[in-house]
């Protein structure tokens, strides 16, 4: 589990073809402090375990599926990344609940920058769009952003400050392909109602029922 907050910005050392996925060696130093192998850390919104490590890097393995859903498929050497640890039960808690599932990638229309921030217009398939919700948390290149609004195309996010100065979003370009993770609350509540709709939910008046009364079932 991840808080979309992002700790380093690290940078693609190799990548070096295995079988179907691909090993990705990281260079990075604050992400490095306290892990070890087996440990999990976000790059770009995916989460991998580490394989390996040295002082300097870390080495993943991407598999086929990651490498083809996710954008870590098109890395190459000297790119940088996001990147973030597992949260621990002792971190504070910032951000909103993000698992590393990359649900999907999205595409960056267009890009709007301003005195203080940058306004960025999100283009998404309608499997993503149906789980994003205007004000609601999304986690883009495992980025932890709030939807500023819904386009019939995707959504727009608006970038402050702190957040350019420590990601790799100010990098973006119009036509940049992102990875994309939907708040979980939503595929919970859909696979809910799913269940209600099959009778394998039964809610004596509990969360379905409160849905219904507000118009939502």
């Amino acid at each position: 589990m991840f808080t979309g907050l992002i700790e380093e910005i690290g940078r693609v050392a190799r990548v070096q073809r295995a079988g179907d996925g691909l090993n990705l060696v990281i260079e990075a130093a604050l992400v490095l402090e306290g892990t070890r192998t087996g440990d999990s850390i976000c790059i770009n919104g995916a989460c991998q375990t580490v394989t390996a490590m040295d002082a300097r890097t870390f080495t993943v393995f991407a598999s086929g599926v990651t490498a083809a859903v996710t954008t870590l498929g098109g890395f190459a050497p000297g790119r940088r990344v996001n990147l973030e640890r597992a949260m621990t039960p002792a971190s504070r808690f910032g951000g909103h609940f993000v698992q590393g599932h990359v649900d999907g990638r999205g595409s960056v229309a267009s890009i709007d920058r301003d005195r203080m921030g940058m306004g960025v217009t999100v283009s998404a398939g309608p499997e993503l769009r149906r789980y994003i919700v205007e004000k609601g948390s999304i986690a883009v290149d495992g980025v932890s952003l709030t939807v500023v609004s819904l386009t019939p195309a995707g959504f727009t996010l608006y970038i402050i400050p702190g957040t350019l100065n420590g990601t790799v979003i100010p990098e973006w370009r119009a036509g940049d392909s992102v990875n994309i993770e939907t708040d979980i609350l939503a595929k919970y509540v859909e696979r809910m109602l799913d269940a209600r709709g099959q009778g394998g939910v039964t809610d004596g008046g509990g969360l379905m029922t409160k849905l219904a009364e507000g118009g939502f079932v």
